[in-house]
């Protein structure tokens, strides 16, 4: 059974406009970026799918597989993978409504981007395909009129402006800028600041809105930082991925930022000694730690996966492994130790994120559901002579509306109901040390004053704005 896999993991540039590797000011053609964090989302979905592979007790005599594609790319490629995938071709060549290979599909996996799940949702609606989300929860794509085989594994942020507001509250801070992405989630979020900051006699200093395609270094964006030193960023990686760029590049070091994404970005051009970023505060979902995840990243390695393409990479760059083939996949001269967890925070993170944590889950659910549905059918079409059952994904999506996840919250529990957030603090001095350290939490539903908990000794904060306090 095989799903779909649609991450972002990197990006092919062939025009003169990103900024070379190691020269910030030259630049290149042909120039292809990769973001190796993101790769943990390949290892959140293999994790999951050889545990099930593994427990007798979910789909027996069935495995899961999966196919990748990625997605940083244009639209039209977005939807050629879409048709690659669902056509089972090889080749950028797509015949809609035809099958060219004999394969159990099951569903598609898509994310970071709301934008990106769109796409592909447009798609695969025409087939009542079913499609699991992992991104940011966005209403956009719960009106079932246009996405009724889309599923969202992500909890809602019904609850953020409350807590980030709690904040600014407990530190008495009254003067705060505001700066987040142009579209319809940048705008109701704004709303939602505005009514709950008025209500607590905080002021907004100013308020930026930051396109999708913003990646510039605009003098002007910058002219009115210094009115405060308290900022919050609030969007998703995909749509600030420039703004962040931006900062990362510069010395703010008497800002800090309250975000609710946890910063991704990665330099190979590390001029400077201290971070930006560095003291930041960061809301985040609350979610169980996968210890076995970590101890699994601890064996993966080009050898375990050979069919692997980024993983000879990985090695190639940050253990200066050589390549033994003109495929540049076989590698050669490597340290026996190598492995993953031996890479800085900045670069790959054992610990699963958010979104791997949400990759993870709704790959259960996707279990889970053909489960249910395996046991219907065989009641009510015996398979004989070997043959195995017979079905279609469509029918996966009377199952997938309320399947019980692992950690026993249906997909419809979790778009209605908000888990809390936990709080953390990002450690970046020395720079690339890339530690998040969880120094609170916040949960709407806990009495009035108790909503709000935090271990102040904890956190570090940015180099001069610690002189301040």
């Amino acid at each position: 059974m095989m799903i779909g896999a649609f991450f972002p993991l990197h990006t092919f540039y062939t025009e003169k406009k990103r900024p070379h590797s190691a020269k910030p000011y030259q630049y290149l053609d042909n120039y292809v970026q990769y973001n190796f964090k993101n790769y943990q989302y390949i290892l959140a979905l293999l994790f999951a799918i050889e545990e099930i592979n593994g427990n007798p007790y979910i789909l027996p005599n069935i495995s899961l597989g999966f196919d990748f594609y990625n997605t940083k790319y244009t639209e039209r490629d977005t939807l050629v993978f879409t048709f690659l995938w669902l056509t089972a071709h090889v080749e950028r060549k797509v015949l809609p409504n035809y099958n060219c290979k004999k394969r159990n599909f099951t569903a598609a996996l898509t994310g970071t981007s709301w934008i990106t799940s769109a796409q592909i949702g447009t798609l695969l609606q025409l087939f009542k395909f079913p499609q699991i989300t992992f991104g940011p929860y966005d209403t956009i794509l719960s009106e079932h009129g246009q996405y009724s085989s889309l599923y969202q594994i992500a909890s809602k942020d019904t609850s953020l402006t409350l807590a980030i507001v709690s904040l600014m509250v407990h530190f008495r801070w009254s003067w705060v800028g505001l700066i987040l992405p142009d579209n319809h989630k940048g705008n109701k979020i704004l709303s939602d600041f505005r009514e709950e900051m008025e209500r607590n006699r905080i002021c907004i200093a100013f308020v930026k809105m930051i396109p999708a395609t913003w990646t510039a270094y605009f003098t002007s964006f910058w002219e009115n930082m210094e009115e405060t030193n308290v900022i919050i960023i609030y969007g998703d990686i995909d749509s600030l991925e420039g703004l962040m760029r931006n900062i990362g590049q510069r010395i703010l070091t008497w800002i800090v930022w309250v975000m609710n994404i946890e910063h991704t970005i990665t330099y190979d051009n590390d001029y400077f000694m201290l971070d930006s970023f560095h003291g930041s505060l960061i809301f985040r979902h609350n979610y169980r730690e996968n210890f076995e995840f970590t101890k699994f990243i601890q064996t993966v390695n080009p050898n375990k996966y050979p069919e692997d393409i980024y993983l000879p990479k990985l090695w190639n760059f940050f253990f200066k492994c050589s390549f033994s083939d003109t495929n540049c996949h076989v590698l050669d001269k490597c340290q026996t130790n190598a492995s993953l967890d031996l890479l800085p925070r900045h670069i790959f993170d054992v610990v699963m994120s958010e979104e791997s944590t949400n990759i993870y889950n709704g790959v259960y659910a996707l279990a889970h559901s053909l489960h249910q549905m395996r046991l219907q059918l065989l009641q009510m079409q015996p398979f004989e002579n070997g043959e195995g059952m017979v079905f279609f994904p469509w029918q996966l999506n009377a199952f997938l509306k309320d399947i019980e996840m692992r950690d026993k919250r249906s997909l419809e529990w979790r778009q209605t109901k908000d888990s809390g957030y936990d709080i953390l603090n990002l450690w970046n001095l020395p720079k690339g040390l890339g530690l998040k350290v969880k120094i609170g939490s916040f949960s709407a539903n806990a009495p009035q004053g108790q909503q709000l908990s935090l271990s102040e000794q904890m956190i570090q904060w940015p180099e001069i704005f610690s002189e301040e306090i």
